[in-house]
């Protein structure tokens, strides 16, 4: 029950999904829910960071059950209500959503390319190896490599990532930005998975070094760029680009 597909309308058709009330979240991939029948279940969180802004308990969820008898946990939750829409927190589902879209042509500096890879490794000499989310090839440009992180933490009127200090996510900087060296072309894509906020930045006052990483990696030549996922009762798809800011703020 927990399979994905695309549509023929470019949207990702989401599992059959059940309606719940998150209870607790602990040791970080668990939740305790309860379910509209009054039943309590034990979830797969799937998401490593600290869900800061997207979770409280008693708020609106939705899970996934599987019948795969190899899995530990037959549930798996996929989004929460926090009183504005739904909250996607399974990255898997940002990253098939972000591949989709970019094949149909929903992000314009990414359109045109005719061959997508996922989970793609990359050692170039000098740095660490490493997995990107998404190479672009036989297209117009030079090929692209791509990062997608998905983006809950809600700061006001701002999107902010990352929401828990990233050395894993320095790393894909890094990688981002040896990509450019090598005359590629870098792009950082933050999925945006809530229906909040108008503008993404940092998080410098929680990661100053991934955001001061980020900055550097920008200035040189790496792209930055913050797209919302839209989502349906049955779907998520590719919305609206959004403005980003990476200017450092006083924090003092």
């Amino acid at each position: 029950m927990d399979s994905i597909s695309i549509s023929r309308d470019l949207k990702l058709l989401l599992p059959t999904l059940i309606d719940g009330r998150i209870l607790r979240r602990y040791k970080r991939f668990l939740a305790d829910v309860e379910l509209a029948d009054g039943s309590l279940v034990t979830a797969h969180v799937p998401n490593t960071g600290r869900m800061s802004s997207c979770w409280s308990p008693g708020a609106a969820v939705q899970l996934s059950c599987s019948d795969d008898p190899r899995r530990k946990l037959a549930w798996t939750l996929e989004r929460v209500d926090m009183g504005a829409g739904w909250v996607g927190i399974h990255t898997g589902r940002a990253n098939a959503v972000m591949a989709e879209g970019i094949m149909g042509g929903r992000i314009p500096t990414l359109a045109g390319y005719r061959k997508l890879r996922r989970e793609v490794k990359f050692a170039p000499t000098g740095y660490s190896k490493g997995r990107l989310d998404i190479v672009l090839t036989k297209g117009p440009a030079p090929d692209v490599l791509i990062e997608i992180k998905n983006v809950t933490l809600l700061d006001g009127n701002w999107l902010r990532f990352p929401d828990a200090v990233s050395e894993r996510g320095r790393k894909h900087l890094s990688l981002l930005q040896a990509a450019v060296e090598l005359g590629n072309r870098g792009v950082m894509l933050y999925a945006v998975n809530r229906p909040e906020g108008q503008c993404f930045a940092p998080a410098w006052s929680i990661d100053p070094a991934y955001t001061e990483r980020l900055t550097a990696a920008a200035e040189a030549g790496v792209e930055v760029l913050a797209v919302r996922i839209r989502h349906t009762e049955t779907h998520l798809e590719v919305g609206e680009g959004l403005p980003v800011d990476l200017t450092m703020p006083n924090l003092q």
